[in-house]
């Protein structure tokens, strides 16, 4: 088994799950085991010999179909030079931390590697115009504002958290939604005077072979769920939010997580979805 690409998320990042305990996403990732170990790869996403976040990826679609993290305050400014990563492994190369697509060809003697089971950067060049509201950014799905430090904004940066995302939707009311939900984590979710939140952030896939490049699927919705033991309440305490993937799309506001794994249901057509233990269960905020 290799390092960074783990058969159960325990391994390596227990510790970004209440509890220990992942999603149960019917079909997908069961008991913490995924179904079809032949598409979906759970990856605990380690940058600088560090592991920073979690993520379960689907390598038909080419897209992750969540990223875990949590959330421990605002760690200042977005990176001003960064560069986009891959998993190497995804590609049965042994280098057991997330890598740019040229360090991998230096590794390879200089020949480029054939990216094969996830986004490649050039699956994204050149989508983006100013004004166009049509075109598709590098949606992250583990926020780079999020992020507590330089290197674990730095590590956002990989492919393996991006999905193809409408720019007037993520940079419109998914941003919103974002600074909203950073900013009522910071005054709710504060225990023994440190701020704590555990954070799941997920797409759903579209079922019309609607691809980027012909490869990489665009997803219909993008969600997000947050749990956190409030201070002031003594409760654990959870909610969620979601929008549609489509030009000047809109966000949900606050809703429950029940809600959102009712949505989850019905999306999918399949029943059973739990995001969160059952210790999150009252309304957040």
């Amino acid at each position: 088994m290799l390092e960074t690409t783990v058969e159960k998320f325990d391994q390596y990042c227990n510790h970004l799950f209440v509890k220990g305990t992942t999603p149960n996403l019917p079909g997908i990732l069961v008991g913490g085991t995924v179904q079809n170990q032949n598409r979906y790869k759970l990856i605990c996403q380690k940058y600088k010999k560090i592991y920073r976040f979690a993520t379960l990826y689907d390598t038909t679609n080419r897209i992750p179909v969540f990223s875990a993290y949590t959330f421990t305050g605002d760690g200042g400014k977005r990176p001003e030079n960064k560069s986009w990563m891959i998993e190497p492994q995804l590609e049965n190369i042994t280098i057991k931390e997330m890598k740019t697509q040229e360090e991998l060809k230096v590794h390879n003697n200089n020949i480029d590697i054939i990216i094969n089971h996830q986004a490649a950067d050039a699956d994204y060049y050149k989508q983006y115009r100013k004004n166009n509201k049509k075109f598709l950014d590098r949606g992250h799905l583990f926020p780079c504002s999020y992020a507590p430090d330089n290197d674990t904004k730095m590590s956002t940066f990989t492919l393996t958290n991006i999905v193809p995302q409408y720019h007037t939707f993520n940079g419109g009311s998914w941003e919103k939604m974002e600074r909203n939900v950073r900013k009522s984590l910071e005054e709710n979710c504060t225990n023994n005077n440190k701020i704590k939140a555990y954070v799941v952030t997920g797409a759903v896939p579209n079922k019309k072979n609607n691809k980027l490049k012909e490869r990489v699927n665009i997803p219909d919705i993008l969600w997000t769920a947050l749990c956190c033991y409030n201070n002031k309440k003594n409760k654990w305490m959870a909610g969620a939010h979601w929008g549609e993937n489509v030009p000047n799309g809109k966000t949900f506001k606050l809703k429950t997580l029940g809600e959102l794994e009712d949505k989850l249901k019905n999306s999918y057509k399949v029943d059973g979805f739990q995001v969160f233990p059952k210790k999150c269960k009252e309304p957040l905020f």
